[in-house]
Parts: structure tokens; sequence; C-alpha cells
């Protein structure tokens, strides 16, 4: 443990992670947000399952104790666990293709699992099917906007770090 916390590809990858995190105290337009990319990330390049899941849940944390806690905020983590799960699906497979498979995958998950927790957690819909696909119905022209974040917060962190492994090529061969 002590080897991979002293190792920069460890600092590098932790970084990324909480700036990323902290990105969404910036202004944005609504659902242009890190939050799936960032546990991608993580679950591709932390070689170490648990700091794969301890570093994201942890930037995430902060940054929403600064953003300020919601009723729907359990079904934000239980969507980003599974994005994380599906992020280890990246691990040595990162090619473009891949990538914005699993972006999408991420953008599908979040969505339906965020709106379903709104539907239970708010009283705008009626508890009922109806109200369901009622709810899931009026969160679709927010989803172009999930998806065009996840794509790009996913490529700007993909991206960068496959970058610096080129130029650094040390980074990749450490195990994190």
């Amino acid at each position: 443990m002590k080897a991979m916390i002293n190792s920069p590809r460890f600092w590098i990858l932790t970084i990324m992670i909480i700036v990323t995190a902290l990105s969404r105290l910036l202004p944005h337009p609504p659902n242009f947000t890190p939050i799936a990319a960032i546990a991608l990330f993580g679950a591709a390049y932390f070689k170490n399952k648990k700091m794969a899941f301890i570093i994201p849940i942890t930037a995430m944390f902060v940054s929403d104790l600064i953003i300020g806690m919601h009723n729907t905020l359990l079904f934000v983590y239980l969507a980003f666990v599974l994005v994380g799960v599906l992020g280890f699906q990246l691990r040595g497979r990162v090619k473009t293709i891949n990538v914005i498979g699993s972006s999408l995958a991420a953008s599908v998950v979040f969505f339906l699992i965020t709106n379903f927790g709104s539907w239970l957690a708010y009283d705008m819909y009626s508890k009922d099917l109806a109200g369901l696909l009622n709810c899931y119905t009026a969160a679709i022209p927010f989803f172009r906007n999930t998806v065009l974040g996840d794509l790009f917060f996913v490529g700007v962190l993909i991206g960068g770090f496959e970058l610096l492994q080129y130029r650094f090529p040390k980074l990749a061969r450490v195990k994190v």
C-alpha cells in the first residue's frame, strides 16, 4: 500500500479526479457534469480495486459537501458505483470505441437510476407506472447534456492520461 501511495501514477490519477470533481463547482449547463467520467476513469486506471472506488467516491463526496446534499444522493452514488463497475471493463482495453461505448452506457445507467430516485424521492409524479414514465419522459431533454458531459469529461480524463502515459512511459508500468 505504501509503495502504491508513493507512486507518481497514484498521485496523478488522484489529482486528475479531484480537479475534475471540483469542476462541478464551476458554472455549467444542467447535467453537463463529470460524475460518470470520474467513476469510469478511476475504475479503468487504478489497478487496486479499492482505490478505484475510494478515491473517486471521496472526491465526489467532498464536492457534494460544497454543492449541498439532496434527496436523491443515494441514487447518484448507486449509479456512480455501477458506472465504476462498467469502468473495470476498460482496463487494458482503452480504445476509442470502448471508451465511447462505456461513456454512453454510463449515461444510460445514470439516467435510469437517478430519475428513478427522483420519482421515488419527490412528489412531482404519481407513484405508479404512469408517474414513473412521466418522470423519465420529463428527463429526456436533460439526457442530451448528460451524454455530452460524459463524453467530454471521459475524453479529457482518459485522453489526458493516455497522453501522459505516452509522454512518460514509466506511468504505464506502475501498479497502482
